[in-house]
């Protein structure tokens, strides 16, 4: 594949190939409010990346419509002139990755592995394909590739009430059982970790008024049918603003 030209690609199970992504979600940075942490974090991880100064893994969990996997699409979108790629591979489909290594770790371009919705149930064992590229084998892991995963889950793997059976205390000291240290120690291998959590009214009004900003609309309306919209959601986050603003946009002119 000729990077040169080529920005993105998504990973086909299927027909085994990585297939080019010629109309990227052209989401900027500057389109996410009320995140602005967790931006500025990405953001500085991504230029240590880009300039070898030493980055981490990037796991972005929290509540759902949070802005997690719109964060990791902007930031690429900020410097994928500047010799970033991205790649986006389902969970499922994580037994390719040693095959996709293979391909990219020659590459001069720095490569994001784009991995959204990324938990597993208790008896998958998938996340073990990550062996290579978090820990690496008798080949060293790649400097041009990291992963950037969205998760609703901080542990990732589902944890069972069962799991803490073998958990002893000793002399005052917590010693877990062998199976919540495995499902532990996946989330620790990502050295970055930014939490998104659900916004208050005065979060999701703000994030409405920043998508109607070009409309010239009464706030108080515009307020009281996004307030509605949210109510009838049970949701406050900025997908929720978003959608209202995709459903309201043309009604409210």
């Amino acid at each position: 594949m000729d990077w040169t030209n080529i920005y993105a690609a998504i990973y086909r199970a299927r027909k085994d190939y990585l297939k080019p992504v010629f109309e990227i979600d052209d989401i900027s940075l500057d389109d996410l409010i009320g995140i602005e942490t967790q931006k500025q974090a990405l953001v500085q991880n991504t230029l240590n990346f880009l300039n070898e100064k030493g980055a981490n893994h990037a796991l972005l969990w929290g509540a759902k419509g949070t802005g997690k996997s719109s964060l990791i699409k902007a930031v690429f979108n900020a410097y994928k002139t500047h010799g970033l790629r991205l790649v986006e591979l389902a969970k499922d489909d994580l037994f390719a990755l040693v095959d996709i290594i293979d391909e990219l770790r020659q590459e001069s371009f720095k490569f994001i592995l784009f991995c959204d919705d990324f938990s597993f149930e208790e008896n998958d064992t998938s996340y073990k394909f990550l062996k290579p590229l978090l820990d690496g084998s008798i080949e060293k892991v790649p400097k041009n590739i990291l992963i950037y995963a969205s998760s609703n889950r901080r542990h990732l793997i589902k944890e069972n009430l069962s799991d803490n059976e073998n958990t002893q205390i000793s002399r005052g000291e917590l010693h877990l059982g062998d199976s919540v240290q495995e499902k532990l120690s996946l989330s620790d291998r990502f050295g970055l970790w930014l939490s998104f959590y659900q916004g208050n009214l005065d979060d999701y009004l703000r994030v409405v008024d920043f998508y109607f900003k070009d409309l010239n609309i009464k706030k108080e309306l515009l307020h009281a049918k996004a307030r509605e919209f949210a109510a009838l959601r049970a949701s406050m986050s900025p997908r929720t603003a978003k959608q209202f603003y995709i459903s309201f946009k043309d009604i409210l002119q």
